[in-house]
C-alpha cells in the first residue's frame, strides 16, 4: 500500500515562513499530481497548490506569489514553501497523492489510487 507522511508544520507569527514536507512510501510506479490541501476549522477543505508529473503547477487564488510548491519525482516527495504568512492560512494542511500507480506483488500491471496524509496543522499568530 501507499503511505503519506507529512512534516514541518508548526506555529509561526503572521509574515513569516514555514516549510512543509511530504513523502510518499510504498511500491509507487508513479504519481500523476501531488500538491498539499488545507482545511481551516468550520470550513471546508480546499486546494493550496499542485504539481503535476509534467511540472504544471495550480495554486489557490489567496497563496499565489507567497507559496510555492515542488515535487522530487525520483523520491515522491512534495515540498510547500510558504512566505509572507498571514492568520488566515491556519490550517489543517494536508498532503494528497492523485493518480498512483503501485504494485502489491499480486497484481503485474500494479493498481492505482489515491492518498492523503494525516495532516499536519499550521498556525500563524496576529
Amino acid at each position: 500500500q501507499v503511505q503519506l507522511v507529512e512534516s514541518g508544520g508548526g506555529l509561526v507569527e503572521a509574515g513569516g515562513s514555514l516549510r512543509l514536507s511530504c513523502f510518499a512510501s510504498g511500491s509507487i510506479g508513479r504519481i500523476n499530481t501531488m500538491g498539499w490541501y488545507r482545511q481551516a476549522p468550520g470550513k471546508q477543505r480546499e486546494m493550496v497548490a499542485t504539481r503535476s508529473s509534467s511540472g504544471a503547477t495550480q495554486y489557490a487564488d489567496s497563496v499565489k506569489g507567497r507559496f510555492t510548491v515542488s515535487r522530487d519525482m525520483k523520491l515522491n516527495t512534495v515540498d510547500l514553501q510558504m512566505k509572507s504568512l498571514e492568520p488566515g492560512d491556519t490550517a489543517v494542511y494536508y498532503c494528497n497523492a492523485d493518480g498512483v500507480l503501485y504494485f502489491t506483488g499480486a497484481d503485474a500491471l500494479g493498481r492505482w489510487g489515491d492518498y492523503w496524509g494525516p495532516g499536519t496543522q499550521v498556525t500563524v499568530s496576529s
